[in-house]
């Protein structure tokens, strides 16, 4: 990733200007998908991310015992004037200090070029995995908690050759997720010994997929990877392949798991496999616990956004101040040893550690490791459809 670290005056910051207003309250964007493709999924995120929030708040611990407001903004997923103009509100409006998320690729990388780096923000993506992001330039502003789909697509690839699939049709969602998703784990495949017969775009919002189904059908395929989304396009193109009879299996990538895959075909796509970014690390079990029922932590992503604003939140802490420009270099410090390790429900502890001058190893619900100035290092949870319902079969 093309880092351009900037000079920090944390040092100057600590005790002084940092610490003039203990009542002060630190905002930061919650900027995700709330209406589009992936809108059932966003409400869990948003969870995640605000449980840190609160977390922190309730400490009164942070720079002296500042609070800590959300500020919710929708990115709709896929239109990325829409996600500037929201991001832009959000830091010239609200006067918010970081961003969490977007969530999706394409907008996330519209909101990095035209907002984060020229009002120099941090933002941290709990959710946008294009291969594409590795090499933007973010002059150090841009991290994520998931990793790349260039680690997604090997993962895959693994899975389908160890189940024995020998050959595959692969549809994507015309978009930067998609493309780059479809590139990737396309090289992958046959890198790994396997077929694709096809490679084809698809459209978001249509009403009839027929033709596309049908050209996918024609190039056959022992099942079909399906790089959608699973409140739009991609639910349109499994349900095609089943009302017609071309697909009964199917691969699904991270954007297509969520509760409506259940909802939406249950056991009528029995035997279908997948991957999700998820860890079975003792910080996912302890993720789980503070949750309770307060939004489903099994959702896609709802730990990488606790992460993603802890992180924020920790950063600021490290560099004793709010502003972007003194806490973007120690995203990556508190993230990565050495120091304390830091599980979800421990921010206090790991706020207290660094207001003392020592160092922290944040962990958190997803073993947050960062490499190569941003990108998460993760794991993946493989899943299976087994009585209509994702099973978890192992972790990768």
């Amino acid at each position: 990733m093309k880092k351009f670290l900037m000079a920090t005056a944390a040092t100057a910051l600590v005790g002084g200007a940092a610490y003039a207003d203990n009542h002060e309250t630190i905002k930061i964007g919650t900027i995700l998908g709330f209406t589009g493709p992936i809108e059932s999924l966003t409400p869990h995120m948003a969870g995640g991310a605000e449980l840190a929030m609160e977390e922190v708040s309730a400490s009164g611990l942070l720079l002296g015992g500042k609070k800590v407001e959300s500020v919710r903004a929708d990115s709709t997923c896929v239109d990325s004037a829409a996600a500037t103009a929201a991001a832009e509100k959000l830091i010239t409006g609200d006067g918010v200090k970081g961003l969490m998320g977007p969530d999706c690729s394409g907008v996330t990388g519209a909101v990095l070029a035209n907002v984060a780096l020229p009002n120099g923000i941090v933002m941290i993506s709990p959710s946008a995995t294009s291969p594409g992001l590795s090499t933007a330039e973010d002059n150090g502003l841009f991290f994520r908690t998931a990793p790349s789909d260039a680690r997604q697509s090997d993962i895959m690839a693994q899975i389908l050759r160890e189940n024995g699939v020998d050959s595959v049709a692969v549809t994507y969602t015309n978009n930067d997720y998609g493309k780059g998703m479809a590139d990737a784990f396309k090289a992958a495949y046959e890198a790994a010994g396997g077929t694709v017969t096809i490679v084809a775009a698809h459209e978001d919002g249509k009403a009839d997929y027929t033709a596309e189904v049908g050209a996918l059908a024609s190039a056959g395929g022992d099942l079909l990877v399906v790089a959608g989304y699973v409140d739009q396009g991609g639910a349109g193109i499994v349900r095609g392949a089943l009302d017609t009879g071309a697909f009964d299996m199917f691969h699904f990538p991270d954007g297509m798991i969520g509760s409506n895959l259940e909802a939406n075909f249950g056991d009528e796509i029995e035997g279908s496999t997948g991957q999700v970014p998820g860890t079975d690390s003792p910080g996912a079990a302890t993720f789980a616990e503070l949750v309770g029922d307060k939004f489903d932590v099994t959702s896609p992503y709802s730990g990488e956004s606790y992460d993603a604003a802890a992180l924020l939140l920790l950063a600021m802490q490290a560099a004793g101040s709010a502003e972007p420009g003194d806490y973007a270099s120690k995203v990556e410090m508190v993230a990565n040893a050495p120091g304390e390790q830091i599980f979800p429900g421990e921010l206090a502890k790991g706020l207290q550690i660094l207001a003392d001058g020592g160092d922290i190893d944040y962990v958190g619900a997803t073993a947050v490791e960062f490499v190569d100035g941003g990108e998460a290092a993760g794991s993946y949870r493989q899943i299976k459809i087994e009585g209509g319902k994702m099973v978890t079969v192992q972790y990768r």
